[in-house]
């Protein structure tokens, strides 16, 4: 009975730890792909679709005469948009995005569900004044849990928005260490 109530009370524990977080990231795969279904079959409202513009700097480049199919995904001050069209025209790429509002209903869902299993309660009159030394940890595996989006970043055009900006300023001062000039005297 202790071990069945012990392995019971560890499965809660790991479940707590990173289980919902799987849970919502299998759900947003499963709305990626069926945002991406009803995205190959033409299956959504023009009016909804933004419009990006990236200035291209390539010799040679020629305008195209149509819109082509083009997957990928971007995040722009906390909203996600998923990629419909491309096109380059006048020197530009001109990217055609729609809201990914199921992703962004479970982003909202794993934020509130992180606050609530971490005691991050916006409540803060009830509770006792922090010591200035003691700062709530920031889960780290959430920023490195989605490797696709990382790796659209890294190989991805370049859009100039804040997030891919940090990213390549982060990788440049990561690689740029100064040497001393000798070596210490022993």
């Amino acid at each position: 009975m202790k071990k069945i109530a012990s392995i019971l009370l560890l499965g809660m524990l790991l479940f707590n730890w990173c289980g919902y977080r799987w849970v919502i990231n299998y759900l947003q795969k499963d709305a990626d792909i069926q945002l991406e279904a009803r995205l190959d079959k033409n299956d959504y409202d023009e009016s909804q679709l933004i419009e990006i513009k990236v200035p291209i700097n390539m010799p040679y480049q020629s305008d195209w005469a149509a819109f082509e199919r083009y997957d990928g995904e971007i995040e722009v001050n906390g909203v996600h948009y998923k990629y419909v069209k491309r096109k380059v025209q006048d020197g530009q790429l001109v990217l055609k995005c729609i809201p990914n509002q199921a992703k962004q209903r479970l982003e909202n869902v794993k934020d509130d569900l992180f606050k609530i299993v971490n005691d991050l309660q916006q409540d803060h009159a009830a509770k006792k004044p922090v010591a200035p030394n003691s700062i709530p940890v920031k889960n780290v595996l959430s920023d490195y849990d989605s490797p696709r989006q990382l790796n659209m970043l890294a190989l991805s055009v370049p859009i100039p928005t804040h997030t891919y900006n940090l990213y390549n300023q982060l990788m440049l001062a990561n690689h740029l260490r100064s040497t001393p000039e000798q070596p210490p005297e022993a």
